[in-house]
């Protein structure tokens, strides 16, 4: 397996500004969680358009429905009362979307979390997003955070184009198409590449970059 010492070497090697950020914001690990799918896709859902603070408070309250501290059985899930899962701050579509993953587990079309390192990236991309509910983005974040691919961009994450904008120092944040073409030199590690890119809107200091 690759040392993160070594992608990161790779990245600064055919990327100035990336070499720039790595050496602002200092080593990154990718850490994946390795949670059960059912669990990772509920939490990604969760996050999708929400502040990270307030996604957090909603999710936490979500597991509590279910008494015991532990996240949920797909079944448990698919009998809850829908008011009830409302009632957590989940909007009408998250809460259908969350119970349309749970019965999406018992169809087989959410793969098991040993079925997961048997697939590429494009085969779970393309088995997931059939989900009502579960994009692209969905998928990106279960695929980075969760299972720890190295080769993932979100070239539509609003946060990831605004790290670019700042890194780049771009006056207009770049198209989703323009990411994706910048990106192909990161290959294969932009999932890396796009940690760095969400640490530079936190640590870029514009008067000093």
């Amino acid at each position: 397996m690759t040392s993160n010492k070594s992608i990161l070497k790779t990245l600064a090697n055919v990327d100035p500004v990336m070499f720039r950020l790595i050496e602002h914001i200092g080593p990154i690990n990718l850490e994946p969680r390795q949670l059960p799918p059912f669990q990772s896709i509920t939490h990604a859902i969760i996050h999708q358009q929400l502040n990270g603070k307030v996604a957090r408070v909603i999710f936490d309250r979500f597991v509590a429905l279910f008494g015991n501290g532990k996240f949920p059985a797909p079944e448990e899930v698919i009998n809850i009362d829908f008011e009830i899962m409302r009632g957590v701050g989940l909007s009408k579509s998250k809460a259908t979307y969350i119970k349309e993953v749970a019965k999406m587990v018992s169809t087989g079309i959410v793969p098991s979390l040993k079925e997961y390192y048997k697939l590429s990236d494009t085969e779970i991309k393309d088995r997931l997003t059939k989900i009502k509910g579960v994009g692209p983005w969905t998928v990106e974040m279960l695929l980075i955070f969760n299972f720890g691919r190295l080769d993932v961009l979100p070239i539509h994450d609003l946060g990831v184009r605004k790290g670019f904008q700042l890194a780049y120092k771009k006056r207009k944040l770049p198209t989703p198409e323009q990411l994706e073409r910048f990106g192909r030199k990161w290959k294969p590690y932009r999932t890396i590449a796009t940690l760095y890119l969400w640490g530079a809107a936190d640590f870029i200091n514009l008067n000093e970059w």
